[in-house]
């Protein structure tokens, strides 16, 4: 059964406007069993009575690191824990700006721009749908925590699901905020960011094609959001979710590129590096184990010295669309079933138009 076009019309409400939702004695939402699409918006959040900011306290972290990059600097005497501590500092705070940046203008167009907005600019056939979401995805900045709410919003207020996950993979990948990002990490490669737009715009759209022709509506549980308080509490509250998580991503990638240009033999590097097939794949899979957000990603990518322009382009293109956080986003939001089967798809088109794009222009 292929997926069905934009619907616009009506549809039933689940529940009365002024019944309200049963809450435990934490006073946290326990309507998760009688609405099984997605979990409360109150689940793994802190409750609201706390008023520590934990976003400040992740840029607190940040500038904690670079003023101590220069404090304890004088009392860094092994060379290898300076180069750790120079790698690790620089890759934060370059990327900072672009990540700020970027959860602030997807927190924007979450809470901001209306719901019928994507039923009027989407073309009615799916099979037209499907590149005009992903080129959206162009203009429409969003990392890749915001990208599987946004999809799954779309879903339910009528796009095809085609549409809506092409719009899913190409939106944190092909972003202004991402192309200058990359732009800014690699200066003497301006293809890069070329070849970064190309290869993750024809992934969007290859997928979404084969979902189209191939997918089921069995595959993937389509929720049905309440949007609840003002546009500007859904904005704040959008923007805090996601610089934490992104900024605590960030954190760790930054670290596990530093440990790796230190710790890691050049000898190995070099051996890995040196096949082509195996640099490329080598890569990709630590673009997944990684998770880094995608405003964040080409500063860590043009720090691994030793592996190809294609290696690292097939980490860029895989990164924002495949990861240990993504994958579990999307088994929570559309269910096991549709991640067994998208998640390998991605994964295997990254890598092929990857290694194809980078043969070609870089």
């Amino acid at each position: 059964m292929h997926d069905r076009g934009i619907d616009t019309g009506p549809r039933p409400a689940t529940t009365s406007p002024t019944q309200a939702p049963p809450t435990s004695h934490s006073g946290m939402h326990s309507a998760w069993a009688d609405d099984s699409d997605i979990p409360p918006d109150t689940w793994g959040r802190r409750p609201r009575t706390r008023r520590f900011s934990l976003p400040w306290a992740f840029l607190v972290v940040i500038a904690l690191l670079v003023v101590g990059r220069f404090v304890l600097s004088p009392h860094l005497t092994a060379p290898a824990l300076q180069t750790w501590a120079t790698i690790f500092v620089a890759i934060c705070v370059q990327a900072l700006p672009f990540l700020v940046f970027g959860v602030t203008l997807s927190a924007a167009i979450a809470a901001f721009v209306p719901p019928s907005f994507w039923t009027r600019a989407l073309p009615k056939r799916p099979m037209a749908a499907v590149p005009v979401a992903g080129m959206a995805g162009a203009v429409l900045p969003g990392c890749e925590c915001a990208s599987v709410p946004v999809a799954s919003g779309l879903m339910a207020r009528g796009v095809t699901p085609s549409a809506a996950l092409a719009f899913l993979l190409a939106a944190p990948a092909i972003n202004p905020v991402v192309m200058v990002a990359t732009v800014v990490a690699f200066p003497n490669e301006p293809m890069m960011a070329v070849a970064r737009f190309g290869a993750s715009l024809v992934v969007a759209v290859l997928a979404g094609w084969i979902w189209l022709r191939f997918g089921r509506t069995s595959w993937i549980r389509v929720p049905e959001h309440r949007h609840e308080g003002s546009k500007v509490t859904a904005f704040l509250s959008a923007m805090r979710h996601d610089l934490l998580h992104a900024g605590g991503f960030l954190v760790v990638g930054g670290m596990a590129a530093a440990t790796l240009n230190v710790v890691v033999p050049r000898e190995w590097l070099d051996s890995v590096a040196g096949v082509p097939w195996l640099a490329v794949l080598t890569l990709a899979l630590l673009a997944v184990l990684l998770s880094i957000c995608s405003e964040a990603d080409a500063f860590v990518a043009a720090s691994m010295g030793g592996f190809s322009p294609t290696a690292k382009l097939a980490f860029l293109v895989v990164g924002p669309m495949v990861d240990l956080k993504l994958i579990a986003l999307q088994i929570g939001t559309f269910g096991k079933a549709f991640a067994l089967r998208f998640v390998p798809l991605t994964f295997t088109l990254a890598v092929l138009v990857s290694a194809l794009m980078g043969w070609m222009l870089l």
